[in-house]
């Protein structure tokens, strides 16, 4: 079986690996049944709760300049905010079986720190458990053994989770969904099902899908997937969707591969939004990338050094204002952020940036950033949901 094709059924199976990163492991807690999330056992984030995942995440960056020198960002979460946040994450569970538990496992307090967390800045943050299809089914379908992931299941518990949230917690507040790879396949299932062409659909800001392939008309920005849901363009538009799929710009998609970036229908085409440009062309991105103590990138090996000589970082996450770059691009037959490094030559600062999906020692060059999609985006999101947050007030007003 070819290689692409075996992606192919990987991305079928809706079980896209995200970034993995090493944490801290909260005692495990068993919870109930996708149905219990009165239970607040059964989330990650919810405001309120004590053992609030987001609540006691720490995101704190250090400002790393071309010239070597550094600042330090401190981070401030906003209990005021006036919007929600309703954040679906990628495949990180490790269960021997084809679907997680619902416990809270360090991969998932992992991955609410480097995806999720920081948008706390700008809304209430919502994170539901749900059981998930595994990585252990995601190496068992790209080795050609039967998946034994029970999509439906983990389906049903975000709905579940996105069902109790409006009837307990939304109270006819504005909300953006996030997900990303796994998460981004149940949310724009939860979109098409339960949002598009609804009431709701006037409480929902935007809907942010990253490592997806969210399919629209060629040309065009409403249509496809989502029949009346268009892609996001302007700063400050609401009600509408945005789609990213990273790989470096001198590494695009290849022109057989089956899954970010492609077509899934005759005239159909991927979409693509640049956070860092939503009206179009190229932008600087403001990147939060992991400082590496507390974080695994794809390869399985520690972003760094990031300054030559090494100087030591103190905070789990690294901005590095001018390095990067990204424009949405066609070629190849697919359509992605095509994200640029802007060297400086001789700088202090680290001229490179690590994210590669590396799986046995082969570059698996089908899947691009695929693990720091989020990080990547993670500035320009945050400043885009600020300005849709305010929209959105605006016309409630």
């Amino acid at each position: 079986m070819r290689f692409t094709t075996l992606m192919a059924l990987v991305l079928s199976a809706g079980l896209l690996a995200p970034v993995c990163a090493s944490a801290q492991a909260a005692p495990h807690r068993a919870s109930p049944p996708g149905s219990g999330y009165a239970d607040p056992a059964a989330w990650l984030c919810r405001p309120g709760r004590t053992d609030d995942v987001c609540g006691r995440s720490d995101q704190d960056a250090t400002v790393l300049d071309a010239d070597g020198s550094t600042r330090l960002e401190r981070f401030r979460a906003d209990p005021s905010a006036p919007i929600d946040c309703f954040y679906v994450y990628p495949t990180v569970s490790t269960a021997p079986g084809g679907n997680a538990p619902m416990k809270v496992e360090k991969e998932e307090i992992a991955v609410i720190n480097q995806q999720f967390a920081r948008f706390a800045s700008v809304c209430r943050p919502y994170a539901p458990l749900y059981r998930q299809g595994t990585l252990t089914a995601l190496h068992a379908a790209m080795s050609g053994r039967p998946n034994p992931a029970d999509r439906a299941m983990a389906y049903d518990d975000v709905k579940a989770a996105w069902d109790y949230y409006l009837a307990h917690d939304n109270h006819g507040r504005g909300v953006v969904l996030i997900g990303h790879s796994q998460g981004s396949l149940v949310l724009a299932q939860l979109t098409r099902q339960e949002i598009d062409g609804k009431p709701i659909q006037r409480r929902v800001l935007s809907v942010i899908l990253a490592g997806y392939y969210l399919q629209v008309p060629v040309g065009k920005d409403v249509g496809g997937e989502f029949k009346t849901i268009p892609l996001c363009r302007a700063a400050g538009q609401i009600g509408c969707a945005i789609n990213l799929a990273s790989y470096r710009a001198d590494s695009p998609p290849p022109v057989d591969a089956q899954l970010f970036g492609a077509s899934h229908g005759r005239g159909l085409q991927a979409a693509c939004t640049n956070p860092a440009a939503l009206g179009g062309g190229s932008g600087p991105l403001h990147a939060y990338l992991g400082a590496g103590h507390e974080m695994v990138t794809a390869s399985g090996v520690p972003p760094g050094p990031w300054t030559h000589p090494p100087k030591p970082i103190s905070t789990p996450f690294v901005e590095v204002p001018g390095l990067l770059s990204a424009e949405c691009r066609e070629d190849n037959a697919h359509t992605y952020l095509a994200v640029t490094i802007h060297p400086t030559p001789g700088a202090a600062r680290t001229n490179a940036i690590t994210g590669d999906v590396i799986v046995n020692g082969r570059l698996l060059k089908d899947w691009g950033l695929h693990r720091i999609d989020m990080n990547l985006a993670m500035g320009d999101l945050i400043d885009i949901v600020r300005a849709q947050g305010r929209t959105y007030l605006a016309r409630e007003r």
